[in-house]
């Protein structure tokens, strides 16, 4: 019998500490991204410096995600997360230092370190996650880190938006570092046995060949026809999610005339959808069987995208957030069901590299995505950008409904 997300908090320490950790430092990630934004936003041309910004922050991963991934499958996970965390708090005191110079020139250097360290984290806390709570715990953990990474970006954005409107920018960078640090104290404070983070590679004797065994995983990926399309329908989304990162900043300071605050509320509203569609995820999750799930994948992405042309094309702030809110919604429950079947399924050995191969491919879109929207900002209206984004967004779920007609969607032989 499956483990209730009440169950799990109350009996599982790890777990509660994995958790509040998230909570302190997604938060703090939005006072970051707020901020930037909003300074670069304000400034000439400022849709296609906050589209250069976004890319400084996206190539890095083209590096950072494939290193990450083999790291995390070579050396204690728990420990890499937490050098990930400490590196990311010296990082975002530096932005204070940028404010200084007047230039912005380090808003990129910055960035550009800040996402560099950023996967081999967020790829570890998904890798952890079945040690941490393994076997009937899995489903509920699965579904509460996800929910929380979206509550957090509504509490985080609204914090952000609201604190550097009122306090100045400083101090969004000085929380931001703080958030990390907690984070940390919360993953040294774990319960563990010798050994509990150590993926299976670092008991062997095999000498550690980062471009040979990131090369594995990706073999690994293409046997296993279920999570390479769980991977590919991540790209497919970012070529529409990608401009909507661009967008949301745009949408807020010149459609709707609302400033940082506006940024923070439209992002506010994007999270709070994220966290309805994991909540109806994770109670339909323990309801559908296999073809459920993938029927559910292809529809989910249909109305994500649709709803996001409407966002895009309405006039009313309100019904704007409305929509923006439902779009997310739709989102997050293929998101969260897609993620399920990667834990149960991916093979312990090959758990870095997936998700971190999954974050790299995503990021990689993404960023072309954004560069194309940021260039388009400058001579094309913001809402016909939008539009197009949520088309392309949207398509990713027809294109999934073919491949399941197609009998390409099978479940993989080899299950943990």
């Amino acid at each position: 019998m499956a483990v209730t997300i009440p169950q799990l908090l109350a009996r599982n320490r790890n777990y509660r500490l994995l958790w509040a950790g998230q909570i302190v430092s997604d938060i703090g990630d939005h006072f970051n991204n707020i901020a930037v934004f909003a300074l670069a936003i304000r400034q000439e041309h400022g849709g296609l410096l906050v589209g250069g910004i976004l890319i400084a922050r996206a190539i890095p991963m083209l590096v950072a995600g494939p290193l990450a991934g083999v790291t995390l499958d070579r050396y204690d996970r728990r420990k890499v997360m937490i050098m990930s965390d400490l590196v990311r708090a010296v990082v975002s005191l530096g932005f204070i230092f940028a404010l200084a110079q007047g230039s912005n020139t380090p808003l990129f250097i910055l960035s550009a370190i800040l996402m560099f360290a950023s996967p081999f984290f967020t790829s570890g806390r998904n890798s952890i996650l079945p040690v941490v709570a393994g076997g009937q715990e899995l489903q509920a953990a699965n579904a509460l880190t996800q929910t929380t990474a979206w509550a957090t970006t509504g509490v985080g954005a609204f914090l952000g938006g609201t604190s550097v409107a009122a306090l100045g920018y400083e101090w969004a960078f000085i929380l931001n570092a703080i958030s990390f640090l907690g984070s940390a104290a919360c993953l040294m404070a774990f319960r563990t046995r010798p050994g509990e983070f150590l993926p299976p590679l670092a008991h062997t004797k095999r000498d550690f060949h980062p471009h040979r065994e990131f090369l594995e995983g990706l073999r690994y990926m293409r046997s296993e026809p279920l999570l390479l399309a769980i991977a590919l329908i991540g790209v497919g989304w970012a070529t529409g999610g990608g401009a909507a990162q661009i967008l949301f900043s745009v949408f807020g300071e010149r459609v709707f005339h609302r400033g940082a605050a506006g940024i923070g509320i439209i992002w506010g509203a994007a999270g709070c959808g994220l966290v309805v569609g994991g909540i109806l995820a994770n109670w339909l999750n323990k309801r559908l069987q296999f073809e459920g799930y993938k029927r559910t994948v292809s529809i989910a992405y249909i109305f994500h995208g649709a709803l996001y042309v409407a966002f895009a094309l309405e006039s009313n702030f309100a019904l704007a957030l409305l929509f923006i809110g439902m779009s997310r919604a739709a989102g997050a429950m293929s998101s969260v069901v897609n993620y399920a079947k990667i834990l149960q399924y991916a093979s312990d050995q090959y758990r870095g590299r997936v998700f971190a191969t999954m974050e790299t491919m995503t990021w990689s879109t993404m960023m072309v995505s954004l560069f194309v929207a940021g260039i388009a900002t400058e001579s094309v209206n913001p809402r016909t950008i939008a539009a197009v984004a949520g088309v392309l967004s949207g398509t990713t779920g027809i294109v999934w409904a073919w491949a399941n007609w197609r009998g390409k969607l099978r479940l993989p032989e080899n299950r943990n």
